[in-house]
Protein backbone atom coordinates (compact mmCIF):
# COMPACT_ATOMS: atom_id res chain seq x y z
CA UNK A 1 0.00 0.00 0.00
CA UNK A 2 1.36 3.24 -1.21
CA UNK A 3 0.86 6.10 1.28
CA UNK A 4 -0.20 9.66 -0.33
CA UNK A 5 -1.23 12.66 1.19
CA UNK A 6 -5.59 12.36 2.07
CA UNK A 7 -7.66 14.25 3.85
CA UNK A 8 -6.35 13.29 7.26
CA UNK A 9 -3.23 15.18 6.52
CA UNK A 10 -5.05 18.78 5.32
CA UNK A 11 -3.44 21.07 7.30
CA UNK A 12 -6.78 23.03 7.88
CA UNK A 13 -8.51 20.34 9.44
CA UNK A 14 -9.42 21.00 13.15
CA UNK A 15 -11.05 19.13 15.74
CA UNK A 16 -13.66 19.84 18.14
CA UNK A 17 -11.15 18.91 21.20
CA UNK A 18 -10.20 22.18 21.36
CA UNK A 19 -6.47 21.20 23.29
CA UNK A 20 -5.97 19.52 19.58
CA UNK A 21 -6.04 23.21 18.17
CA UNK A 22 -3.77 24.68 20.08
CA UNK A 23 -0.13 25.68 18.05
CA UNK A 24 2.47 23.78 18.96
CA UNK A 25 0.20 20.73 20.12
CA UNK A 26 1.94 17.18 19.82
CA UNK A 27 -1.02 15.57 18.69
CA UNK A 28 -3.21 17.78 16.19
CA UNK A 29 -6.02 15.80 14.50
CA UNK A 30 -3.45 14.93 11.51
CA UNK A 31 -1.82 12.84 14.13
CA UNK A 32 -3.92 11.14 15.68
CA UNK A 33 -1.10 8.39 17.20
CA UNK A 34 -2.31 5.19 19.11
CA UNK A 35 -1.46 3.63 22.55
CA UNK A 36 -2.92 1.51 25.44
CA UNK A 37 -4.01 3.13 28.58
CA UNK A 38 -6.11 2.38 31.88
CA UNK A 39 -9.16 5.15 31.94
CA UNK A 40 -8.88 4.76 35.83
CA UNK A 41 -7.03 2.40 38.28
CA UNK A 42 -8.10 -1.37 38.55
CA UNK A 43 -9.69 -1.22 34.73
CA UNK A 44 -8.19 -3.36 31.90
CA UNK A 45 -5.72 -1.81 29.79
CA UNK A 46 -7.17 -1.02 26.26
CA UNK A 47 -6.03 0.93 22.96
CA UNK A 48 -6.76 4.79 22.59
CA UNK A 49 -6.05 7.61 20.49
CA UNK A 50 -4.25 11.03 21.79
CA UNK A 51 -6.02 13.76 20.37
CA UNK A 52 -4.53 17.21 21.96
CA UNK A 53 -4.97 17.04 25.49
CA UNK A 54 -7.80 13.67 25.67
CA UNK A 55 -7.78 10.22 24.74
CA UNK A 56 -10.08 8.66 22.61
CA UNK A 57 -11.60 5.04 23.98
CA UNK A 58 -11.38 3.64 20.05
CA UNK A 59 -13.39 0.49 20.72
CA UNK A 60 -16.65 2.21 22.47
CA UNK A 61 -16.42 4.57 19.77
CA UNK A 62 -16.67 1.55 17.01
CA UNK A 63 -20.21 1.61 17.06
CA UNK A 64 -20.09 4.90 14.69
CA UNK A 65 -18.09 3.40 12.46
CA UNK A 66 -18.62 1.34 9.45
CA UNK A 67 -17.02 -1.41 7.28
CA UNK A 68 -13.36 -1.97 7.54
CA UNK A 69 -13.21 0.96 10.17
CA UNK A 70 -15.46 -0.69 12.69
CA UNK A 71 -13.41 -4.20 12.28
CA UNK A 72 -10.44 -2.14 13.34
CA UNK A 73 -12.05 -0.40 16.02
CA UNK A 74 -13.41 -3.25 17.80
CA UNK A 75 -9.58 -4.97 17.83
CA UNK A 76 -8.92 -1.79 20.60
CA UNK A 77 -10.41 -3.95 23.08
CA UNK A 78 -7.27 -5.25 23.92
CA UNK A 79 -4.35 -4.66 26.26
CA UNK A 80 -2.02 -4.23 23.23
CA UNK A 81 -1.85 -2.73 19.46
CA UNK A 82 -1.14 -6.24 18.04
CA UNK A 83 -4.69 -7.07 16.71
CA UNK A 84 -5.14 -4.14 14.69
CA UNK A 85 -1.39 -4.39 13.88
CA UNK A 86 -1.82 -7.43 11.98
CA UNK A 87 -5.16 -6.19 10.03
CA UNK A 88 -2.31 -4.81 7.74
CA UNK A 89 -1.96 -1.09 6.20
CA UNK A 90 -5.29 -0.90 4.62
CA UNK A 91 -7.48 -1.57 7.88
CA UNK A 92 -5.76 1.14 9.85
CA UNK A 93 -5.56 3.51 7.13
CA UNK A 94 -9.55 3.02 7.26
CA UNK A 95 -9.52 3.23 11.26
CA UNK A 96 -7.15 6.49 10.78
CA UNK A 97 -9.91 8.54 8.46
CA UNK A 98 -12.82 7.41 10.22
CA UNK A 99 -10.97 9.05 13.32
CA UNK A 100 -10.48 11.94 11.46
CA UNK A 101 -13.80 12.96 10.16
CA UNK A 102 -15.29 11.62 13.36
CA UNK A 103 -13.30 13.90 15.40
CA UNK A 104 -13.27 16.85 13.39
CA UNK A 105 -15.49 20.08 13.67
CA UNK A 106 -16.79 19.61 9.73
CA UNK A 107 -18.13 16.05 9.91
CA UNK A 108 -17.91 15.17 13.47
CA UNK A 109 -19.41 12.87 16.17
CA UNK A 110 -20.25 15.37 19.19
CA UNK A 111 -21.37 12.02 20.54
CA UNK A 112 -17.70 10.80 20.82
CA UNK A 113 -17.04 13.48 23.23
CA UNK A 114 -18.30 10.56 26.37
CA UNK A 115 -15.38 8.43 25.09
CA UNK A 116 -12.82 10.75 25.22
CA UNK A 117 -10.17 10.71 28.75
CA UNK A 118 -8.03 13.08 29.64
CA UNK A 119 -4.79 12.12 29.66
CA UNK A 120 -3.53 13.71 32.63
CA UNK A 121 -5.68 11.13 34.53
CA UNK A 122 -5.05 8.14 32.30
CA UNK A 123 -2.27 4.91 32.97
CA UNK A 124 -0.29 4.56 29.85
CA UNK A 125 1.24 1.50 29.22
CA UNK A 126 3.24 -0.17 27.23
CA UNK A 127 1.45 -0.42 23.69
CA UNK A 128 2.44 -3.41 21.80
CA UNK A 129 3.17 -6.60 22.99
CA UNK A 130 7.13 -6.89 21.54
CA UNK A 131 8.47 -10.32 20.69
CA UNK A 132 11.65 -9.66 19.49
CA UNK A 133 14.11 -6.22 19.62
CA UNK A 134 16.74 -5.49 16.67
CA UNK A 135 18.73 -2.52 16.81
CA UNK A 136 20.36 -0.88 13.99
CA UNK A 137 23.80 1.28 13.77
CA UNK A 138 22.08 3.54 10.76
CA UNK A 139 24.21 7.00 11.31
CA UNK A 140 27.18 7.05 9.72
CA UNK A 141 28.42 10.41 11.87
CA UNK A 142 27.45 7.82 14.85
CA UNK A 143 29.01 4.57 13.57
CA UNK A 144 32.09 6.87 13.09
CA UNK A 145 32.53 9.00 15.61
CA UNK A 146 32.56 5.78 17.96
CA UNK A 147 34.78 4.38 15.51
CA UNK A 148 37.74 6.94 16.20
CA UNK A 149 37.31 6.68 19.43
CA UNK A 150 38.37 2.69 19.33
CA UNK A 151 40.13 2.33 16.19
CA UNK A 152 41.67 6.42 15.00
CA UNK A 153 43.66 4.78 12.16
CA UNK A 154 40.53 3.12 10.83
CA UNK A 155 36.74 4.74 12.36
CA UNK A 156 34.61 3.51 10.19
CA UNK A 157 34.44 -0.57 9.34
CA UNK A 158 34.55 -2.15 5.49
CA UNK A 159 31.55 -3.46 5.66
CA UNK A 160 29.49 -0.36 6.94
CA UNK A 161 28.22 1.29 3.85
CA UNK A 162 27.17 -1.74 2.53
CA UNK A 163 25.54 -3.40 5.03
CA UNK A 164 23.22 -2.49 7.48
CA UNK A 165 24.33 -3.58 10.79
CA UNK A 166 22.50 -4.46 13.56
CA UNK A 167 21.97 -6.38 16.76
CA UNK A 168 19.66 -8.53 18.64
CA UNK A 169 18.39 -7.34 21.73
CA UNK A 170 16.17 -8.10 24.80
CA UNK A 171 12.55 -7.29 24.27
CA UNK A 172 11.82 -8.93 28.06
CA UNK A 173 13.29 -5.44 29.18
CA UNK A 174 11.46 -3.03 26.88
CA UNK A 175 9.90 -0.47 29.07
CA UNK A 176 7.26 2.10 28.65
CA UNK A 177 8.39 6.34 29.22
CA UNK A 178 7.95 6.94 32.82
CA UNK A 179 9.41 3.35 34.07
CA UNK A 180 12.80 3.90 36.14
CA UNK A 181 15.80 2.65 34.94
CA UNK A 182 17.98 0.60 37.61
CA UNK A 183 21.92 1.36 37.25
CA UNK A 184 22.85 -2.37 35.64
CA UNK A 185 25.97 -4.07 37.19
CA UNK A 186 28.40 -6.17 35.22
CA UNK A 187 32.10 -6.68 34.41
CA UNK A 188 34.18 -3.61 33.39
CA UNK A 189 38.16 -2.97 33.23
CA UNK A 190 39.93 0.70 33.00
CA UNK A 191 42.82 0.26 31.05
CA UNK A 192 44.66 1.37 34.22
CA UNK A 193 43.32 -1.95 35.76
CA UNK A 194 45.17 -5.58 35.37
CA UNK A 195 41.88 -7.54 35.50
CA UNK A 196 38.54 -6.99 35.41
CA UNK A 197 35.82 -6.13 38.41
CA UNK A 198 31.83 -6.56 38.97
CA UNK A 199 30.24 -3.58 40.16
CA UNK A 200 27.68 -0.64 39.01
CA UNK A 201 28.42 0.57 35.54
CA UNK A 202 30.53 3.93 35.72
CA UNK A 203 29.62 5.30 32.50
CA UNK A 204 26.25 4.60 31.86
CA UNK A 205 24.80 6.20 28.52
CA UNK A 206 21.66 7.11 26.31
CA UNK A 207 21.32 6.37 22.53
CA UNK A 208 19.02 9.33 20.99
CA UNK A 209 16.99 6.74 18.64
CA UNK A 210 13.72 6.49 16.39
CA UNK A 211 11.65 2.99 16.61
CA UNK A 212 9.51 1.35 14.72
CA UNK A 213 7.06 -1.11 15.13
CA UNK A 214 6.33 -4.33 12.22
CA UNK A 215 2.82 -4.36 11.70
CA UNK A 216 2.20 -6.78 8.40
CA UNK A 217 4.29 -10.17 8.82
CA UNK A 218 6.33 -12.10 6.74
CA UNK A 219 6.95 -16.13 6.58
CA UNK A 220 10.17 -17.53 7.42
CA UNK A 221 12.46 -18.48 4.46
CA UNK A 222 10.81 -15.50 2.57
CA UNK A 223 12.14 -11.92 2.15
CA UNK A 224 11.01 -8.30 2.14
CA UNK A 225 11.08 -6.25 -1.38
CA UNK A 226 13.04 -2.90 -0.42
CA UNK A 227 10.45 -1.49 -2.61
CA UNK A 228 7.60 -2.65 -0.53
CA UNK A 229 9.52 -3.10 3.32
CA UNK A 230 7.47 0.37 4.81
CA UNK A 231 4.52 -1.32 3.95
CA UNK A 232 5.35 -3.74 6.51
CA UNK A 233 5.83 -0.80 8.90
CA UNK A 234 3.22 0.45 11.74
CA UNK A 235 4.25 3.49 12.81
CA UNK A 236 7.16 4.67 14.74
CA UNK A 237 8.43 5.85 18.73
CA UNK A 238 11.31 7.44 20.28
CA UNK A 239 13.38 4.74 21.54
CA UNK A 240 16.29 5.26 24.07
CA UNK A 241 18.64 2.15 24.12
CA UNK A 242 20.32 2.22 27.67
CA UNK A 243 23.94 1.52 27.32
CA UNK A 244 26.63 1.04 29.72
CA UNK A 245 29.24 1.77 27.65
CA UNK A 246 32.37 0.43 30.52
CA UNK A 247 30.53 -2.78 30.47
CA UNK A 248 29.72 -2.85 26.48
CA UNK A 249 33.62 -2.02 25.84
CA UNK A 250 34.81 -5.06 27.92
CA UNK A 251 32.85 -7.68 26.60
CA UNK A 252 32.19 -6.84 22.85
CA UNK A 253 34.98 -8.66 21.47
CA UNK A 254 34.43 -10.63 19.52
CA UNK A 255 30.59 -11.12 19.33
CA UNK A 256 29.11 -7.67 19.79
CA UNK A 257 26.95 -5.96 22.56
CA UNK A 258 25.23 -8.26 25.42
CA UNK A 259 24.96 -7.14 28.83
CA UNK A 260 26.43 -3.75 28.30
CA UNK A 261 22.79 -3.50 26.23
CA UNK A 262 19.80 -5.52 27.48
CA UNK A 263 19.36 -4.55 30.83
CA UNK A 264 16.60 -1.81 29.46
CA UNK A 265 14.99 0.04 26.46
CA UNK A 266 12.71 2.70 27.06
CA UNK A 267 9.80 3.77 24.34
CA UNK A 268 7.69 6.70 24.57
CA UNK A 269 3.81 4.91 24.79
CA UNK A 270 2.11 7.01 21.50
CA UNK A 271 2.74 5.06 17.69
CA UNK A 272 2.94 7.72 15.43
CA UNK A 273 1.70 6.05 12.20
CA UNK A 274 3.41 5.64 9.14
CA UNK A 275 0.51 7.39 7.30
CA UNK A 276 0.53 10.52 9.45
CA UNK A 277 4.58 11.07 8.68
CA UNK A 278 3.72 11.14 5.03
CA UNK A 279 4.09 15.02 4.16
CA UNK A 280 7.73 14.44 5.90
CA UNK A 281 8.73 12.46 3.81
CA UNK A 282 11.95 13.79 2.20
CA UNK A 283 15.01 11.68 0.15
CA UNK A 284 17.49 9.20 1.58
CA UNK A 285 20.32 10.51 3.10
CA UNK A 286 22.69 11.58 -0.14
CA UNK A 287 25.69 9.58 0.49
CA UNK A 288 28.92 11.15 -0.54
CA UNK A 289 30.75 11.30 -3.94
CA UNK A 290 32.73 7.51 -3.69
CA UNK A 291 30.58 5.64 -1.55
CA UNK A 292 29.30 2.21 -3.27
CA UNK A 293 25.70 2.45 -4.41
CA UNK A 294 23.38 0.03 -2.36
CA UNK A 295 23.30 -3.29 -3.55
CA UNK A 296 20.44 -3.94 -5.72
CA UNK A 297 18.41 -6.07 -3.02
CA UNK A 298 18.54 -2.68 -1.11
CA UNK A 299 18.49 -0.49 -4.05
CA UNK A 300 14.69 1.05 -5.10
CA UNK A 301 14.24 4.55 -6.72
CA UNK A 302 11.12 5.64 -4.93
CA UNK A 303 13.09 4.81 -1.60
CA UNK A 304 16.06 6.86 -2.53
CA UNK A 305 13.63 9.68 -3.60
CA UNK A 306 11.02 9.79 -0.24
CA UNK A 307 12.23 6.94 1.93
CA UNK A 308 13.87 9.54 4.55
CA UNK A 309 12.19 10.99 7.32
CA UNK A 310 12.44 14.55 8.55
CA UNK A 311 11.61 13.97 11.91
CA UNK A 312 13.84 16.03 14.80
CA UNK A 313 14.81 14.32 17.64
CA UNK A 314 16.13 15.93 21.32
CA UNK A 315 17.50 14.65 24.48
CA UNK A 316 17.60 16.54 27.78
CA UNK A 317 18.79 15.72 30.94
CA UNK A 318 17.63 16.97 34.56
CA UNK A 319 19.65 15.97 37.51
CA UNK A 320 17.99 15.38 41.04
CA UNK A 321 19.31 18.54 42.13
CA UNK A 322 17.62 20.62 39.50
CA UNK A 323 14.49 19.23 39.57
CA UNK A 324 14.49 19.97 43.12
CA UNK A 325 15.49 23.51 42.10
CA UNK A 326 12.86 23.90 39.63
CA UNK A 327 15.25 23.99 37.06
CA UNK A 328 14.11 23.25 33.44
CA UNK A 329 15.84 20.14 31.72
CA UNK A 330 18.88 21.00 29.66
CA UNK A 331 18.55 20.52 26.25
CA UNK A 332 21.73 18.00 25.28
CA UNK A 333 21.27 17.45 21.71
CA UNK A 334 19.17 18.11 18.54
CA UNK A 335 19.59 16.21 15.89
CA UNK A 336 17.86 15.07 12.60
CA UNK A 337 16.81 11.57 11.44
CA UNK A 338 17.13 12.76 8.05
CA UNK A 339 20.32 12.27 8.75
CA UNK A 340 20.80 8.36 8.87
CA UNK A 341 22.53 6.43 6.13
CA UNK A 342 20.39 3.80 5.76
CA UNK A 343 16.69 4.43 5.70
CA UNK A 344 13.66 2.64 7.53
CA UNK A 345 12.86 0.40 4.53
CA UNK A 346 16.17 -0.90 3.95
CA UNK A 347 16.70 -1.85 7.82
CA UNK A 348 13.53 -4.06 7.13
CA UNK A 349 14.52 -5.70 3.87
CA UNK A 350 18.14 -6.60 5.23
CA UNK A 351 16.19 -7.61 8.37
CA UNK A 352 14.23 -10.41 6.29
CA UNK A 353 17.08 -10.95 3.83
CA UNK A 354 17.94 -14.03 4.99
CA UNK A 355 14.50 -15.23 5.04
CA UNK A 356 14.07 -14.25 8.89
CA UNK A 357 10.55 -13.96 9.43
CA UNK A 358 9.49 -10.26 11.01
CA UNK A 359 6.94 -10.56 13.26
CA UNK A 360 3.36 -8.52 14.30
CA UNK A 361 5.05 -6.49 16.96
CA UNK A 362 8.44 -6.27 16.48
CA UNK A 363 10.36 -3.49 17.36
CA UNK A 364 13.14 -2.11 15.42
CA UNK A 365 15.53 0.29 16.70
CA UNK A 366 17.62 2.68 14.18
CA UNK A 367 20.63 2.96 16.13
CA UNK A 368 21.81 6.38 17.56
CA UNK A 369 20.72 8.97 15.45
CA UNK A 370 23.66 11.58 15.16
CA UNK A 371 24.24 14.34 12.59
CA UNK A 372 27.43 16.35 11.73
CA UNK A 373 27.57 18.67 13.90
CA UNK A 374 28.35 18.66 17.78
CA UNK A 375 25.41 19.65 18.77
CA UNK A 376 23.31 17.31 17.32
CA UNK A 377 25.53 14.29 18.50
CA UNK A 378 23.36 11.57 19.92
CA UNK A 379 24.81 10.11 23.28
CA UNK A 380 27.03 11.03 25.80
CA UNK A 381 30.02 8.81 25.08
CA UNK A 382 30.15 11.61 21.56
CA UNK A 383 29.01 14.53 23.55
CA UNK A 384 31.53 13.98 25.96
CA UNK A 385 34.61 12.81 23.56
CA UNK A 386 34.20 9.34 26.02
CA UNK A 387 33.62 11.64 29.51
CA UNK A 388 36.45 13.54 29.06
CA UNK A 389 34.97 16.40 28.04
CA UNK A 390 32.08 16.78 30.63
CA UNK A 391 28.89 18.63 30.06
CA UNK A 392 28.30 21.80 32.40
CA UNK A 393 24.61 21.58 33.84
CA UNK A 394 22.58 24.71 35.76
CA UNK A 395 23.41 24.88 38.98
CA UNK A 396 27.35 24.15 38.85
CA UNK A 397 27.14 20.40 38.47
CA UNK A 398 28.60 18.37 35.17
CA UNK A 399 28.03 14.91 33.50
CA UNK A 400 30.54 13.05 31.51
CA UNK A 401 28.12 10.40 31.94
CA UNK A 402 24.76 9.89 33.71
CA UNK A 403 24.64 9.34 37.64
CA UNK A 404 21.85 8.19 39.62
CA UNK A 405 18.89 10.31 40.38
CA UNK A 406 19.24 11.49 36.73
CA UNK A 407 16.37 12.05 34.07
CA UNK A 408 16.83 11.57 30.55
CA UNK A 409 14.48 12.86 28.26
CA UNK A 410 13.40 12.27 24.86
CA UNK A 411 11.39 14.76 22.40
CA UNK A 412 10.72 14.02 18.67
CA UNK A 413 8.24 16.01 16.46
CA UNK A 414 7.85 16.46 12.61
CA UNK A 415 6.98 19.97 11.25
CA UNK A 416 7.47 22.35 7.89
CA UNK A 417 5.62 25.20 6.97
CA UNK A 418 1.89 24.67 6.27
CA UNK A 419 1.25 21.77 8.50
CA UNK A 420 0.67 21.39 11.99
CA UNK A 421 3.71 19.84 13.99
CA UNK A 422 3.25 16.10 14.65
CA UNK A 423 5.03 15.03 17.84
CA UNK A 424 5.46 11.61 19.62
CA UNK A 425 5.26 12.20 23.26
CA UNK A 426 7.66 12.15 25.63
CA UNK A 427 10.34 8.81 25.78
CA UNK A 428 12.05 9.69 29.64
CA UNK A 429 13.08 7.51 32.65
CA UNK A 430 15.05 8.19 36.22
CA UNK A 431 18.08 6.62 36.95
CA UNK A 432 18.21 5.20 40.08
CA UNK A 433 20.82 2.81 42.18
CA UNK A 434 22.19 -0.23 41.73
CA UNK A 435 21.50 -2.94 43.83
Amino acid sequence: MTISLNETHDPARRSFVDSANAPGCEFPIQNLPFGVFRPAAGEPPRVGVAIGDQILDVAAAAPSFNGPAAAAAKTCAAPALNRLMALGPEAASALRLALSRALSVEHGDESLRRHLVPMAQAEIVLPVAIGDFTDFYASVFHATNVGRMLRPESPLMPNYKYVPVAYHGRASSVRVSGTPIKRPQGQRKRAEDAAPSYGPSRNLDFELELGLYIGAPSELGDTIPVGTAAEHIFGFCLLNDWSARDVQGWEYQPLGPFLGKNFATTVSPWVVMREALAPFRVPAFARPQGDPAPLPYLDDAADQAQGGLAVTLEAYLASEKMRRAGIAPLRLTQTSFANVYWTVAQMVAHHASNGCNLLTGDLIGSGTVSGPEKTSLGSLLELTARGREPIALPGGQQRAFIEDGDEIIFRGFAEKPGYPRIGFGECRAVILPAG
